[in-house]
């Protein structure tokens, strides 16, 4: 088991200490929570390979994603950096006993202990904006491709350079001057630091711009299909809860968000983004 390890301004002592205090398996149930889990899953439901096959959920927290496809029968194996978020998903894995996962286990994106060609398709919806620098991201996307198929799927997941700017609109925190300094430096570099004790700004990450996804892939050496936005505008409604309670005004919001989900004017403004790309053959360095 690869124990992730501090380098490259990525402190996974400090992430596990973040985790051990924040409810990362009840998030997609709060808030805007459902309308990211119903459309991430929506996604991947339309591009994942047909059963049987191989998924690798890397930096999958606590399994949320990683459960649900082992109860349609995929086999899955999950890895996370937080040794709490392996603890909880083995002890859902115990209650789903007919679908349990194939393995959970604490590790690295940046180093697996798989074998190349391990998995059919790959779930990288945590690490990337945990890894704050390039370098480590760049190497946490090879990483993915060394243990995917040649011509599988990696599906990866950002957060919007403008996220913590919308959330200090919708959410009144630009009343707060620090978190007005957490979004300036934000909307300069990506580089989102909280030094405050709050939660609810996150902690230490890198928020791409769209340009920044398309570089990153390329760099990588894998074959970006499209990025997709995961909320779109769904995600800053004022009366969420309403119309998601609301089942016809649910579907509706469903169905338009599809209808923009890969509109590059848009994309922005999704607080979540899912690049999806293919492991071309012989595109590994």
């Amino acid at each position: 088991m690869t124990k992730p390890k501090k380098s490259d301004g990525y402190d996974p002592g400090a992430l596990a200490d973040y985790y051990d205090h924040f409810d990362e398996e009840g998030r997609l149930t709060i808030g805007s929570g459902p309308l990211e889990l119903a459309r991430t899953q929506e996604i991947l439901t339309r591009y994942l390979p047909s059963l049987p096959a191989v998924i690798g959920d890397v930096g999958g927290g606590a399994g949320i994603h990683a459960l649900w496809l082992a109860q349609k029968g995929y086999q899955v194996h999950l890895v996370d950096p937080v040794p709490k978020h392996i603890e909880q998903a083995n002890r859902a894995s115990l209650i789903q006993s007919d679908y349990p996962l194939a393995s959970a286990m604490v590790g690295d994106a940046r180093s697996l202990d798989w074998e190349d060609n391990h998995v059919d398709a790959l779930l990288a919806l945590g690490p990337l904006y945990h890894l704050t620098e390039r370098e480590p991201r760049i190497k946490a996307l090879k990483e993915a491709s060394r243990v995917t198929r040649k011509g599988g799927l990696i599906f990866a997941a950002f957060i919007s350079r403008f996220a913590s700017l919308m959330d200090g609109l919708f959410l009144n925190f630009l009343d707060d001057p620090v978190f007005v300094k957490i979004v300036e430096q934000d909307l300069l570099d990506g580089q989102h630091k909280n030094p405050t004790a709050n939660q609810a700004y996150f902690t230490s990450a890198f928020f791409h711009h769209p340009d920044d996804i398309v570089s990153e892939i390329e760099e990588s050496g894998l074959t970006l299909e499209k990025i997709l936005a995961v909320e779109s505008i769904g995600g800053l409604l004022t009366n969420f809860d309403a119309m998601w309670k609301d089942t016809e005004r649910r579907k509706r919001l469903l169905k338009f968000i599809k209808k923009i989900e890969d509109e590059s004017s848009l994309l922005g403004a999704s607080a979540h983004l899912i690049a999806i790309a293919k492991n071309t053959p012989g595109n590994r360095r």
